[in-house]
């Protein structure tokens, strides 16, 4: 396996395009337009090149990586891609069709994988042309920084795809842990609903935003508070995993807190809108509430 490709070139199919290239690999990054693509790339190339200027990267390792990132803005040369990783947005729907058109010219031996946080993965390998070479792998945010993948294999994955993927993830530096195909896997099936009932405890008046997130931060020793995490996670993404975990369970437990739901129809959904909990638009974020 030498030629990885990556669709979708936001902050995800950025992070692991750049993990991929700096491991060796050369990687396809595809988006629905070349621009879209290159842009993924560009900002790639500014990490790389923040990570020069704190000595934490000679300047060659860089050119290196950058050297084998190719952004495509069509699906056709990803036929030349042995592993070919989808990172679109948490929208099976989106995902699917994603799924259904790289089917088209995805190479006979090669294995698609889905970087859902929490959609079933024997329901996606549907859509795939095979859903022998179908799997899940998690990466968490920020790529080049965390260390943990979860591999999720579907009813009908092989143990060889399962084992190719394994290898891949081992080569990027990451640790693997292997999750069974239940809605939210491992990580998220316990994050999201400390993250939820923090905001019923924010919509309810226990306590104000920055209360929440120091109480957390110093009572739980977490590095930082489950709301800042959020906007860092991505309120629309928090609330369509949420979802996911209320109706793949069927337990109330996993309702979506109503004030969530609220900020994702008003647009807040975090830091990569500049607000969500925090008003994040200067050098320091501030509690809206």
């Amino acid at each position: 396996m030498n030629v990885i490709a990556v669709i979708g070139a936001g902050q995800m199919g950025a992070g692991i395009a750049q993990v991929s290239a700096q491991a060796g690999y050369r990687v396809l990054l595809a988006d629905v337009a070349l621009d879209r693509a290159e842009a993924g790339k560009a900002g790639i190339a500014k990490r790389l090149s923040r990570a020069v200027e704190k000595s934490d990267l000679e300047p060659e390792a860089r050119d290196r990586a950058l050297e084998r990132i190719e952004p495509v803005g069509t699906l056709e040369p990803l036929a030349a891609a042995q592993l070919v990783i989808e990172a679109a947005t948490e929208r099976e729907d989106v995902k699917r069709a994603i799924f259904e058109n790289v089917g088209r010219v995805l190479g006979h031996q090669a294995i698609l994988a889905t970087n859902t946080s929490s959609i079933p993965i024997t329901r996606l390998a549907q859509a795939s042309p095979d859903p022998k070479r179908f799997v899940g792998v998690h990466f968490f945010n920020p790529v080049p920084v965390m260390g943990l993948i979860e591999l999720i294999r579907g009813l009908a994955t092989s143990d060889e795809t399962v084992r190719a993927v394994e290898l891949y993830a081992q080569a990027l530096g990451k640790h693997v842990v292997h999750a069974n195909d239940a809605p939210g896997f491992i990580v998220n099936r316990v994050l999201m609903p400390m993250l939820n009932e923090a905001v019923f405890a924010l919509g309810e008046g226990v306590a104000t935003v920055a209360d929440i997130d120091a109480a957390c931060k110093l009572g739980l020793n977490h590095p930082m508070g489950p709301l800042t995490l959020a906007d860092f996670i991505g309120l629309d993404t928090c609330l369509e995993i949420t979802r996911v975990l209320h109706a793949g369970t069927g337990d109330p437990k996993f309702r979506p807190a109503p004030l969530l739901v609220k900020y994702v129809e008003a647009g807040w959904l975090g830091k990569k809108t500049k607000r969500g909990f925090y008003d994040w638009s200067g050098d320091t974020p501030v509690p809206t509430r």
